[in-house]
């Protein structure tokens, strides 16, 4: 190509990248996003993964404050983007013993969705009050003894987060 178009087609598309980037945002500002990015890069149904993940912080935190619904999402999209954990958000919900509310079958019982849907559509999008945790439990439940070995980053709620 010739340096001349050269230097005319990159200012261009600049513009279009900028211009199709700001326009993306705003259109996905406050939503959830189409595509719920994986480790893999494999795009999984939003909508099936979206109630899924609603669910179990409805399960898991259903009585905890809107942040710390948030923060049982964040975990699970931590988990989603970490080599030690399943990559999609089904593969991490039910990984055997992961989630008592899974085993016990409350996951499924949960009824009201909306607030939890909200939490788990800020986790999607990246809000995260755990800064990277990858485990939460709540410590006045019986628990196993290996989650204590974990370091605790923050608590929320009546849950700890820990790496």
């Amino acid at each position: 190509m010739h340096p001349r178009r050269l230097r005319t087609l990159l200012p261009v598309l600049l513009a279009v990248i900028l211009v199709g980037t700001a326009l993306w945002q705003y259109q996905h500002q406050g939503q959830a996003p189409d595509v719920i990015p994986t480790q893999a890069g494999t795009p999984v149904g939003t909508s099936d993964e979206m109630n899924l993940l609603a669910r179990l912080i409805a399960a898991e935190a259903g009585t905890e404050p809107y942040e710390g619904q948030v923060a049982v999402g964040a975990v699970i999209m931590n988990r989603v983007r970490s080599p030690l954990f399943p990559s999609t958000i089904s593969g991490v919900i039910f990984e055997p013993w992961a989630f008592e509310s899974v085993s016990n079958g409350l996951i499924w019982q949960v009824t009201n969705l909306a607030t939890p849907s909200r939490a788990a559509a800020d986790a999607l999008n990246g809000w995260d009050p755990t800064y990277g945790a990858l485990f939460f439990w709540n410590p006045s439940k019986e628990v196993s003894p290996w989650i204590w070995t974990r370091a605790i980053i923050t608590q929320i709620g009546n849950h700890v987060f820990a790496r």
